[in-house]
């Protein structure tokens, strides 16, 4: 039995639009075919994006707000007001989440910034990216870890009813880490590559601390050039993709993982608003070329096999994020065969 989820992020500037986003998703994904997470909405400001999130859940380093992004402070006192702001608006949001989903039994998800989209997006406070500085993005990286353990911990007192949480890191930056091709502050220049076997050991930290934490630890990349062995090999056991931008060595790695009891999300519904919205039969009849394709059968995947926008939802339009959301969970029922395709 195929299931539906999504990415993260759905479109909104205010906690109204929050509140709206819990409620789809705990309407359409909380359901036999669904799993639910905690959405995301980046248009309030940078302490409720991807990157703020997961600031805010760095408890052991202080950061503030500069006009290039957010900075590490180098000090231990008090956290800067912005910081406070992305801890206060998560909290908020799991307040929200909790309250909605009061009485839900069956699994959730969480999303967090990875470590090494951290190190390519924070700067030092002496300037420049973290990725810079080998000490600066394992001190990172060792910090996020505890944070995202005692996320996990947080989220399961929450919601009691989960009898399943997955934790997702988010890497979109990953690619452009391990390629030399993060830019410098001054943008004439690169980055240098971080070797995979140091790319490793740092996810390594953090879906370990995942893991022990009682979580299901997953990895989502939609850019080009996803390194999806690498992933499985520092304890991914979920994948998330954009399905169009995965190469021949991705498609092997995701076949992979299924064939090894790991779990795949295949990002096959537009996560921006189409100029033509596919029918359920094309999506559906796109993931079942592609499992034909890498030699599976439907029913190897089961409730391993996830169906979801390629990417997160911000840029949509109201009507189309709820499409897609719908859109995504009736695939899953097409692939499933409880409807027809």
């Amino acid at each position: 039995m195929a299931l539906a989820t999504g990415v993260g992020s759905f479109p909104g500037s205010d906690q109204r639009d929050l509140d709206e986003a819990v409620r789809l998703v705990l309407d359409r994904l909380g359901t036999e075919q669904g799993l639910p997470f905690v959405p995301e909405v980046p248009g309030r400001g940078a302490p409720a994006g991807m990157i703020g999130r997961a600031i805010g859940l760095v408890a052991e380093l202080d950061a503030d707000l500069q006009p290039a992004g957010w900075r590490l402070t180098g000090t231990s006192g008090a956290p800067a007001l912005d910081q406070r702001r992305a801890r206060s608006l998560l909290a908020q949001d799991l307040d929200t989440f909790e309250e909605l989903a009061d009485g839900y039994t069956g699994p959730v998800k969480v999303q967090v910034a990875g470590p090494w989209t951290l190190a390519a997006t924070v700067e030092r406070p002496r300037g420049d990216k973290v990725v810079a500085d080998h000490g600066a993005r394992r001190d990172l990286a060792q910090a996020l870890a505890l944070g995202v353990a005692d996320h996990v911990a947080d989220v399961r007192r929450r919601v009691p009813g989960a009898d399943r949480v997955v934790l997702q890191l988010d890497e979109p930056a990953l690619p452009a880490v391990l390629a030399g091709a993060v830019p410098t502050a001054s943008g004439f220049g690169k980055h240098r590559a971080v070797h995979p076997p140091e790319a490793s050991e740092v996810l390594e930290w953090v879906l370990g601390a995942a893991r022990d934490a009682g979580a299901e630890p997953w990895v989502h990349c939609c850019a080009a050039d996803a390194p999806l062995a690498l992933l499985r090999g520092a304890g991914a056991v979920g994948l998330a993709v954009d399905l169009s931008l995965v190469g021949a060595a991705g498609h092997d790695a995701l076949a992979e993982a299924l064939e090894a009891g790991g779990v795949v999300a295949l990002g096959v519904v537009p996560a921006q608003d189409p100029d033509r919205p596919p029918s359920v039969s094309a999506v559906a009849e796109r993931v079942l070329r592609w499992l034909e394709m890498v030699g599976l059968e439907p029913e190897q995947g089961g409730e391993r096999l996830l169906v979801s926008p390629a990417c997160g939802l911000a840029g949509a339009g109201g009507t189309w994020t709820r499409r897609s959301v719908d859109l995504s969970l009736e695939v899953a029922r097409a692939l499933t065969g409880t409807v027809p395709a």
